[in-house]
């Protein structure tokens, strides 16, 4: 019997949560940390590694991603041993994908080649700026010519290769970005993540944006024609949006990102990872405790989860609508029903195709360019109240 997650596919997360500083804009579980004993949470990663491939056995594995914090910080040989577990349990598609995020400073570029040899196939870049007075502005450890010198290191180590950037920044003008982005794109291998500057509660930058000491934000209609531009840009560079802050050659696109926005399985790993997967037919969200000391102290003991939650049928269904509008394939309607033991309502579906904010094609649910950049109300439209 076909499960509805293997529509998406099947990964793993490892979510490493050191940092050698916090930048002021970051709001994911991760801490300044230094004299980290590497072997000690290498341990508690391996029994969490082996938790889960006694629950899921007898899979195949799409891609594997190493998020954080930093994962650039961590030795290769411990990235070996993860990535040897995870393949001793589960067998590889044959074109599995093993990413790890990475700060481009030149300490942690010298260790591309060992990534590589350790099994990483793809490298993500948290460049964020291409100029210096930004990057610092941002909290950036490193420099754009540290970034540039890295960026070539990876591409000889990688044949695949993204990097981030962050545009909507302090002072940045549209013409500032468009500069910028050509630039990125002069560098780009086949992948960019190009973000919008988001001021999020419990941040630094949130604290000083509610106290007035974060002047010259674009306004709203300013980073709206950022992120026109940014489309414009991309598409003739080659690049398409596949995802609304992802842009990508032609089958270059992020298989462990479309595993969550195509709505499959993922195992999340690490202090705060969270998770999504099937057993006996029932999809539970999964979510780890935040503090990495209280996580690697549970995972010893066997189980490094704080929850595991049945995910209803509708609640199921709304994931996948809110996950699969976010990419330019959008949703199967026929999947959606399934899921949720009933169709989308039909008169909302015409309401908003009259007004050009969806698109049918084939029995597949997609936002146009008008509604991308107002998914939420789209959603909201579309769910049963």
């Amino acid at each position: 019997m076909i499960e509805d997650w293997q529509a998406g596919g099947f990964g793993v997360y490892i979510h490493w949560p050191f940092c050698e500083a916090k930048c002021p804009y970051c709001d994911f579980n991760s801490y300044a940390r230094k004299n980290i004993n590497q072997n000690q949470w290498l341990d508690g990663y391996l029994k969490e590694i082996d938790r889960y491939a006694e629950l899921l056995p007898n899979r195949a594995i799409n891609s594997v991603f190493f998020g954080g914090g930093t994962p650039s910080l961590m030795d290769p040989a411990i990235v070996e041993k993860m990535i040897s577990s995870i393949l001793s349990h589960w067998s590889a598609s044959n074109d599995i994908e093993i990413t790890l995020e990475a700060n481009p400073t030149s300490v942690e570029a010298d260790k591309f080649n060992a990534y590589a040899d350790a099994g990483v196939n793809r490298i993500s870049m948290g460049v964020q700026a291409l100029n210096d007075r930004d990057l610092k502005r941002l909290g950036r450890t490193h420099s754009v010519k540290e970034a540039k010198q890295a960026f070539d290191i990876a591409r000889r180590s990688f044949n695949r290769v993204s990097f981030d950037l962050i545009y909507a920044r302090q002072s940045q003008t549209l013409k500032d970005w468009q500069k910028e982005l050509r630039q990125a794109l002069d560098m780009a291998v086949d992948h960019l993540s190009l973000y919008q500057l988001t001021i999020e509660q419990g941040t630094a930058f949130g604290d000083r944006y509610k106290r007035g000491k974060l002047p010259d934000l674009p306004d709203d209609d300013d980073a709206a024609d950022m992120y026109q531009v940014t489309q414009d840009i991309c598409a003739e560079a080659g690049l398409d949006a596949y995802e609304v802050s992802n842009y990508a050659k032609r089958g270059a696109q992020s298989r462990h990102n479309l595993i969550y926005w195509q709505y499959g399985d993922y195992v999340g790993i690490g202090p705060g990872a969270h998770g999504r997967v099937t057993l006996a037919g029932q999809r539970y969200a999964t979510d780890t405790w935040k503090s990495p000391e209280k996580w690697l102290a549970s995972a010893k003991q066997g189980n490094g989860d704080k929850h595991k939650t049945a995910i209803a049928p509708l609640d199921q269904a709304a994931e996948y609508l809110m996950m699969g509008l976010r990419i330019a394939e959008g949703i199967d309607l026929s999947r959606y029903a399934g899921l949720a033991g009933e169709p989308l309502d039909n008169e909302a579906i015409t309401y908003l195709k009259d007004i050009n904010m969806i698109e049918l094609r084939e029995n597949r649910l997609t936002a146009s360019e008008n509604g991308r950049p107002v998914l939420n109300s789209l959603i909201q439209e579309l769910l049963p109240s």
